[in-house]
């Protein structure tokens, strides 16, 4: 299935949203809840997968969503598709301070792997899959670096990160980062997940265990703070309110 085509600009800065401006009968599919408005004209249904198969037997999309539903994901995805003629909008917003990437995929190889939160929305037609790193040991230790999603098709697709976001190309080159910090990255880049060398680095160096590693020709997207880096520092400085069980 093609993907529709859809045209979109990205408002904001630090706190930015997409907005994706959609014919009669065109689509997006994006995350529950990450719809922010939409304009009259446009309805929504919420459905078991993305929709880019459309001759998919039950128990493919049962399958579908049960490896969503293992990783933490919603089974559900929204479809928002125009009813009228002309151009109709829907925007979708970022959960948290950073920024949207638009990917086009057919320039793209096809296909662009990413951390498993970052998904946004896409045009219908877009696949979007979960997919596992082949080294589970590291993974299962390396945290964000385990469970991946895989988005491939035609179209355009949104993925946001935290802070600020830097496009790498790589040319044969290997860059090592913070398994957090890893946003997306392209066809024909290898990924894998490494265990910090010697104890001082790991205990001491406040950098974690594990580093991601990518290697080959192709884009990486990197951010700088992840969100379970901001969540840890907000619960780290958080007053401690618990009262005392004395005398009960």
């Amino acid at each position: 299935m093609r993907s529709h085509e859809i045209d979109y600009k990205i408002i904001g800065h630090s706190m930015q949203m997409v907005e994706i401006e959609l014919d009669q009968g065109e689509t997006v599919i994006a995350e529950a809840g990450a719809m922010n408005y939409m304009e009259d004209g446009i309805i929504f249904e919420t459905k078991m997968g993305d929709g880019s198969d459309v001759a998919q037997s039950f128990m493919s999309k049962l399958f579908s969503a049960g490896k969503r539903a293992f990783t933490g994901e919603s089974v559900f995805m929204t479809h928002f598709t125009s009813q009228v003629y002309g151009k109709r909008s829907v925007a979708f917003a970022a959960p948290y301070p950073g920024e949207i990437i638009p990917l086009d995929l057919a320039q793209l190889g096809g296909s662009v792997t990413c951390q498993k939160d970052a998904f946004l929305c896409a045009a219908r037609g877009t696949k979007v899959d979960i997919a596992f790193n082949r080294r589970l040991g590291s993974g299962f230790f390396g945290g964000e670096g385990f469970i991946l999603q895989h988005l491939s098709g035609d179209g355009k697709a949104f993925v946001h990160a935290g802070g600020t976001v830097i496009e790498k190309q790589l040319n044969g080159e290997t860059l090592r980062l913070d398994t957090g910090c890893l946003v997306a990255f392209s066809d024909g880049i290898d990924y894998s997940i490494e265990m910090t060398s010697g104890l001082k680095s790991m205990f001491f160096g406040g950098e974690g265990l594990f580093l991601a590693t990518l290697s080959g020709h192709g884009k990486v997207w990197i951010q700088s703070l992840p969100f379970s880096r901001l969540a840890d520092r907000i619960i780290s400085h958080a007053p401690n309110f618990g009262g005392s069980s004395q005398g009960e």
